[in-house]
């Protein structure tokens, strides 16, 4: 066979961790010319979710956290858009690019790692006016919003209001919300200065959850020091607690108490991206059913990985792979070993992981950390968080390591742009364009 057209064509839905990992792993094993590669995702980059809360907290400049695909996948095309329709008997998919234009791309091969969007429950005004984190625009507004809720807060003529202003609701007491109430608490308490007519004691941060402790998914013995930190600093954690109701200027929770506030930061979980549901095959938990070699029973050339896929754990027999970035990175590095594989370069492998730890960034000087089991806090447990992220940042470590001690000499800077509209991260809005 000879030209491009007849070369297989391996297209990966979504470059987040598992996809990204998966075309650098084929990059690295395919001889040059032996398959097309092609990415469809609707931003040119990978995100580094895990720093995003830096993002918010003025730490890290934005693009610190993004992954330039045409830099690190120099072999890939990238397609800038949105799989919106898979036809697997025919073996293409159906592409609205970022202009709402549609195509239909040809496969041989399909992993889909279009990973997962923020979970909305059916609570009354949590679409209309929470706001999500899961996006560099979601993590640039708010940090905008609460320099200007402190703005507007100081200009305040009536009490009421200036209390609403500087209450500020994290809901979800998981992984990323409670490193977003961190971080944004250290960032009102140095933004305070530049803002003489505030109070410290006037600002409020609540932290709420179903949950019977914070950091519910993690080791145990996270949860206990990550609140005593969160609790020395003031911020009012409520467990066991639900949030009833959210309007533009109240939250109302399950235990009857109504917090007047302007910002609600939705930080419940997640679900697997809607196109898993569009494909009509057997799924688990919501995602789709692939064996220990993530391929999907029954059907030939389609893989799966990360958050998107129900990938047997091997740790824990009976049950699936938590939703987190270690596993969607190692799942996408195995998907692209059997890709490989399955035309004929390299053998085969099984999803194998050893669970070496979680690491939580409670912001200044304080983490939460269990490297290989063993619980550490404070100074120890930051070095180790930050040491675990520039190990796992596919590129731009040195840049990061320069906000980084940028902050600590100079301190953060306590700047609004609002280059992000408001309407772009209600959550009502993301997931209808999701």
């Amino acid at each position: 066979m000879n030209g491009e057209a007849d070369r297989p064509r391996v297209v990966v839905v979504g470059a987040g961790f598992a996809g990204f990992h998966c075309l650098r792993t084929l990059e690295n094993r395919l001889p040059a010319g032996a398959a097309e590669l092609v990415v469809v995702n609707p931003a040119d980059y990978m995100l580094y979710v895990p720093l995003l809360p830096e993002v918010a907290a003025a730490i890290l400049e934005p693009r610190r956290v993004a992954v330039p695909l045409r830099a690190e996948l120099a072999r890939t095309r990238v397609v800038l858009g949105n799989v919106s329709g898979i036809d697997l008997a025919a073996r293409t998919c159906s592409v609205i690019d970022v202009e709402r234009r549609p195509t239909v791309l040809r496969w041989d091969r399909l992993v889909l790692a279009c990973g997962a969007v923020t979970r909305l429950l059916s609570v009354p005004g949590v679409a209309e006016h929470a706001m999500g984190f899961k996006s560099i625009a979601e993590a640039v507004y708010l940090r905008d919003h609460i320099l200007r809720q402190l703005e507007l807060a100081e200009q305040a003529t009536d009490a009421a209001e200036r209390a609403a202003r500087t209450t500020f609701v994290v809901v979800g007491a998981g992984y990323t919300g409670t490193e977003v109430v961190g971080q944004g608490q250290l960032l009102t308490r140095d933004a305070l200065r530049f803002f003489p007519g505030l109070r410290a004691d006037e600002v409020r941060w609540l932290l709420v959850d179903l949950a019977s402790r914070v950091l519910p998914g993690l080791n145990p013995r996270l949860s206990g020091p990550a609140q005593r930190v969160l609790c020395r600093r003031g911020v009012e954690v409520r467990l066991r607690t639900t949030v009833s109701e959210v309007s533009d200027t109240c939250v109302s929770l399950s235990d009857g108490t109504e917090i007047p506030t302007r910002t609600v930061v939705w930080c419940v979980g997640v679900r697997p991206d809607p196109l898993v549901d569009v494909l009509r095959l057997p799924t688990r938990e919501g995602r789709l059913a692939v064996d220990d070699h993530l391929t999907v029973p029954g059907q030939d050339g389609l893989f799966a990985a990360g958050d998107a896929a129900a990938v047997p754990d091997p740790a824990h027999p009976g049950q699936i792979t938590p939703m987190t970035a270690q596993h969607a990175q190692r799942q996408g590095h195995v998907a692209g070993i059997n890709v490989a594989a399955s035309l004929g370069y390299g053998q085969p492998r099984r999803y194998r992981h050893r669970d070496l730890g979680f690491t939580v960034d409670l912001g200044g000087r304080e983490a939460v950390a269990d490297p290989l089991h063993v619980p550490v806090t404070g100074p120890l447990a930051k070095s180790i968080t930050r040491g675990y992220h520039l190990a796992a940042l596919p590129t731009g470590r040195s840049r990061v390591v320069l906000d980084w001690f940028a902050d600590v000499v100079a301190g953060r800077q306590i700047v609004q742009f609002g280059l992000v509209s408001e309407s772009a991260v209600r959550l009502a809005e993301v997931d209808r364009i999701a």
